[in-house]
């Protein structure tokens, strides 16, 4: 444990100006605070802080900085209160303390939900002060140095995982990699212990094989840029066990096929000299393909900047070297804490620039998702994925996913513009919005302001931004629908009844089922949570249904307010599939067939046609059952999809017969399906886009005309 003259001494070396004697106060004040409290390893507990403290050292970080690792357990685990710490210490540190305080007491939460409800609020303290995290991931790194010393290990693990899953990657995305690098490895540990032992054993066996050869490499790389007349700093280091494993499980290699298990750094003192020594290596060593990254020109989205190549070096083995200047390796070794904007400008947002902007998404995924798991899946989708980077037309980089569409990227440059996008130009050329994007990539986004979020994106963007976005607009559409279509479900129930509808008389119903508003009454009717005749038996007890009562629900739906839409229906087809409304999958009803709802819990309604085979698995239920009706159609065609069977013969040239007279009828196949095949005849499953069912008549009646159509029949429920 650091003695306190130690800590004192290691502040002034790279503060002069510190304030040794509040430093002293505060090492004192811990110590006292903690008394005779014992750590789970037996040490006295205020070792745990000043130990924090420590390691917040080696980042040389700011004095209040530091203070706050001497005292952040205090309000937590003391008698000490935050008005006597702001008393003590000031302001300043004992809002820092109060935070971190804050997040601890989270922390003892195991629940997942609790989980990640602390990491929210942890983006959230972030977002006002950076310092917060420093001192966090201090202290998780001293916890996780000690985990051993927990007897549960069911604790051990939750720890472990958490650690692996929240605390590495946001030390990796504020580039502390020293932290990333220690925290991952410490959980590899309790997480898949043997697969680290053998690692371990195998790099054993490598030192011990040749144990010079590091120091040969370095000797001959000096003399290699030396001869150029640059300066150089070289070293070289084993990777972490954990991160060899990753990159084994990653590239499905063995550990003998890794180029890169000791990487050879070199540090120059100019981005030219960057650029000269890269020039030296690759002239001198030949060069592994597909093994260089420029870090320097297109900097990660942590700030990292290196040039990484791997080539044959001097003793004909693949080694990578990493070249960087030494400012970029401050900042790549220390991340945030290189900078000192927190110290020059105390409660100014940090999250401004590009190295701030992941936690500029992240806070906005937070305002977008529904829960704190839903929060939880983003954000690792934000953190943990590799990168590529695209480009503006205007030439500005931004840095994505690996496997981002041109959806990722149209919300990566704005939300709006991904709320917004109807297409996209990949390198000039227009490509579908699934693509796959890769480095380098010039991309254009085209927009459209009558265009909404569409809920099949959800399928392939891959970065969190965009997901949470797209579900956002879902959720907001589904509730609309559910409304509109709850408010035409309540109306019909008071018309059944004879009764003259009001809102004001669902009271007793809102009332009785715990609700907040009227639309929330409407809400729970339009997604089957509730239904009419639950309704209408809290409303009118024990009153019968008038026998003269109306036989059709308009269906409802549009931007307008409801008020103004109140009894004006609207077509089915013109519902967004997969929201409030539902076409089955087993009948494809088409405007023209008589339909009829039935509403599921928490799903709204589904649309089959009246003859549907389905429909007799719900004869016992017909409080679930809705009477629905096709509108007047508008002037804007839409498109259904309509299925048929066909059977045809097997020769060639019958597929193209097929596909030709429907496309002569204007339908469009979405899905064909070949079901059975024999020597003489194809069975096939053709999906339609037609208008209605007139227009997939005309159709059948085309193909049944074709000689080479056997049968052609609509397919039923």
């Amino acid at each position: 444990m650091l003695r306190q003259f130690e800590l004192v001494e290691r502040v002034l070396s790279y503060d002069p100006q510190a304030d040794e004697g509040l430093l002293n106060r505060a090492y004192v004040y811990t110590v006292k605070a903690h008394g005779a409290q014992k750590r789970a390893s037996g040490d006295p507990y205020f070792s745990h802080p000043v130990e924090v403290a420590g390691i917040l050292t080696e980042l040389k970080l700011d004095m209040a900085t530091i203070i706050t690792g001497l005292l952040h357990d205090t309000i937590e685990d003391t008698v000490a209160t935050p008005e006597e710490i702001e008393e003590e210490f000031g302001s300043e540190i004992a809002v820092l303390v109060d935070g971190v305080t804050k997040l601890s007491q989270l922390e003892l939460q195991s629940d997942r939900t609790k989980q990640a409800e602390n990491f929210s609020k942890l983006l959230l303290a972030m977002s006002n002060d950076i310092r917060v995290l420093l001192v966090k991931l201090a202290d998780r790194l001293h916890n996780m140095r000690t985990l051993h010393f927990i007897k549960k290990p069911e604790k051990r693990l939750r720890i472990a995982t958490e650690t692996m899953e929240i605390y590495a990657p946001l030390a990796e995305r504020i580039g502390i990699q020293n932290f990333r690098d220690e925290l991952e490895d410490l959980a590899f540990v309790e997480l898949n212990e043997e697969a680290r032992k053998s690692i371990m054993r195998r790099l054993e066996y490598l030192r011990e094989e040749d144990e010079d050869l590091v120091t040969r490499i370095v000797k001959d790389l000096q003399s290699d840029l030396a001869e150029a007349g640059i300066t150089a700093e070289i070293s070289g280091r084993e990777k972490r066990p954990y991160s060899i494993w990753r990159k084994m499980e990653q590239k499905n290699v063995t550990f003998e096929q890794l180029s890169d298990i000791i990487a050879f750094r070199i540090i120059v003192s100019s981005v030219e000299e960057c650029y000269h020594a890269l020039g030296i290596m690759h002239a001198k060593y030949s060069m592994v393909p597909g093994r260089f990254k420029d870090y320097i020109s297109t900097p990660k989205r942590n700030n990292y900047q290196s040039i990484h190549t791997t080539i044959f070096g001097p003793e004909r083995q693949r080694i990578e070297v990493q070249i960087r200047t030494r400012q970029m390796h401050e900042t790549n070794e220390y991340g945030v804490a290189a900078h000192w904007q927190y110290k020059q400008q105390i409660g100014a947002p940090l999250n401004e620039g590009q190295q701030y902007r992941w936690l500029r998404e992240l806070l906005e995924i937070l305002e977008e998702a529904s829960d704190p798991d839903e929060f939880l899946e983003h954000t690792k989708l934000n953190m943990y994925q590799d990168q590529v980077f695209c480009f503006t037309p205007k030439g500005d980089l931004i840095s994505l996913p690996a496997g981002s569409s041109p959806v990722d990227f149209a919300y990566a440059v704005h939300t709006r513009v991904g709320d917004t996008c109807v297409g996209a130009k990949v390198n000039k050329r227009m490509t579908p919005l699934r693509s796959v994007l890769k480095n380098g990539d010039q991309v254009e986004i085209l927009r459209s302001k009558n265009q909404t979020p569409s809920p099949t994106w959800e399928s392939f963007v891959v970065s969190g931004k965009a997901r949470s976005a797209i579900r956002r607009f879902i959720r907001q559409q589904q509730r609309h629908q559910y409304v509109e279509l709850g408010q035409s479900i309540a109306e019909k129930a008071f018309r059944n009844f004879s009764k003259p509808y009001a809102e004001k008389a669902l009271a007793p119903a809102i009332k009785y089922w715990d609700l907040d508003t009227v639309e929330d009454l409407y809400c729970s009717l339009g997604d089957g949570t509730h239904t009419s005749r639950q309704l209408l038996e809290i409303i009118f007890p024990g009153e019968k249904e008038s026998q003269e009562n109306e036989n059709v629900v308009p269906i409802t739906r549009g931007k307008s307010d409801r008020k103004k839409t109140r009894g004006a229906a609207v077509p089915i087809r013109g519902l967004i599939p997969g929201m409030a409304m539902h076409f089955a999958g087993c009948c494809h009803p088409l405007p023209g067939d008589r339909i009829v709802g039935i509403v599921t819990t928490g799903k709204g309604v589904t649309i089959h046609t009246i003859d549907c085979d389905t429909l007799e698995q719900f004869a016992e239920v017909p409080e679930r059952w809705l009477d629905v009706a096709w509108e007047t159609e508008s002037e804007t065609q839409h498109v259904q999809v309509g299925r048929i069977n066909v059977v045809m013969a097997n020769e060639p040239g019958a597929l193209s017969s097929v596909t030709s007279s429907i496309a002569a009828n204007n339908g469009n196949i979405t899905n064909l399906v070949i079901s059975n095949r024999t020597q003489e005849f194809f069975e096939m499953r053709v999906d339609i886009e037609v208008r209605d069912v007139k227009h997939l008549t005309n159709i059948i009646a085309a193909l049944r005309a074709d000689p080479v159509i056997s049968s052609v029949e609509r397919a039923g429920g």
